[in-house]
């Protein structure tokens, strides 16, 4: 038997059911660890777009290969893996244009269909990635960084160039952490000074600033009056996604990581003055799986500074509702399996 935890709006269920076995082309997985991620949060809150309920959560994964299923040729027991979730048709527009992440029928795991909250998991073959030689914390946390560097490939980020992050939560925390890699000049903004300070004394932000301390001034001086030609928004706010146009250059490119519901607007005229290139960024592709543990095994980016909270997996329900208290100062929470 095993465990699964179903959320409903504010609430989990614990049930139990037989271990499945693995169909043709599937494999079975025995969990180790999931990232929580703001998706969830939003989820159990019931203000998460995309989403039904009731629904298992968890599509930042480590796991372990327990039992190939018949025609399966990649992988043997025992090897550590980390899912692509986002569960593509391959036949749409998106998927033949080489775009998977945005599928028209795209099913992603623990929001269209059912995640990792639970001991063992079946997952078809090709959305398997091989973990290598890293760390299971680390392996829970390439989906989050992946997503970082797909929003970092989407704004074709220039070496030396100035780009303004806003929101320094674990997404936040991975652009930086990517633009420098690519060679920018990074600027992180919050609201949370703890976030600012982890920010820039372990994912490489060059220069912080708080958002209620007249940003504009600051973003100005900072970039002798030229401001940053690339802006990128990890906040999913409505009020910052709208206040970031202010903060770009002319001819810049503004690029939403974060995800919320409402409407957004801006001025016309701001908007049309500076030319600005408006784009989303949706989810991740292999290839940017593939980056980042690059990236990690190379120690070019680092998990453990971004993890405040280990949850084990039995203590889930007592301990999740916490995470979205402003006291705990969640960035990221890891749930831990036995």
């Amino acid at each position: 038997m095993k465990q699964i935890f179903c959320v409903t709006p504010g609430r989990f269920t614990v049930n139990e059911c037989k271990i499945p076995q693995p169909g043709p082309g599937e494999v079975l997985l025995k969990i180790r660890a999931v990232g929580v991620c703001g998706t969830d949060l939003h989820a159990y809150q019931g203000t998460q777009p995309f989403f039904t309920y009731p629904r298992i959560l968890g599509h930042e994964i480590a796991a372990q290969v327990v039992t190939p299923g018949p025609g399966t040729t990649r992988f043997h027991q025992g090897d550590p893996v980390t899912v692509l979730p986002y569960f593509n048709c391959g036949s749409c527009i998106a998927c033949r244009s080489g775009k998977p992440n945005c599928c028209t029928q795209i099913q992603v795991a623990g929001v269209h269909t059912d995640g990792a909250h639970q001991e063992y998991y079946v997952v078809k073959e090709p959305f398997l990635v091989a973990g290598k030689s890293l760390s299971i914390e680390q392996l829970a946390l390439v989906e989050p960084l992946a997503i970082a560097a797909h929003g970092i490939y989407r704004t074709r980020i220039k070496p030396g160039e100035w780009v303004l992050i806003m929101g320094m939560g674990p997404i936040g925390l991975g652009l930086a952490a990517i633009a420098k890699i690519e060679g920018a000049n990074v600027i992180g903004m919050d609201i949370l000074p703890d976030r600012l300070q982890i920010a820039q004394k372990h994912f490489g932000v060059d220069y912080t600033i708080e958002t209620g301390n007249h940003p504009d001034e600051a973003i100005r001086e900072l970039t002798s009056g030229d401001y940053p030609t690339a802006v990128i928004d990890a906040t999913g706010s409505q009020k910052a996604i709208e206040a970031g146009l202010q903060y770009l250059a002319h001819g810049g490119r503004y690029t939403l990581v974060g995800l919320q519901k409402e409407p957004f607007s801006f001025s016309h005229p701001e908007f049309h003055k500076r030319e600005t290139t408006l784009q989303s960024s949706r989810n991740a592709t292999l290839d940017d799986f593939q980056r980042v543990i690059s990236w990690l095994e190379n120690k070019l980016l680092k998990v453990e500074p971004m993890i405040s909270h280990r949850i084990p997996f039995n203590q889930l329900t007592e301990q999740f509702p916490a995470l979205l208290l402003p006291e705990s100062k969640t960035i990221k929470a890891i749930i831990t399996f036995p």
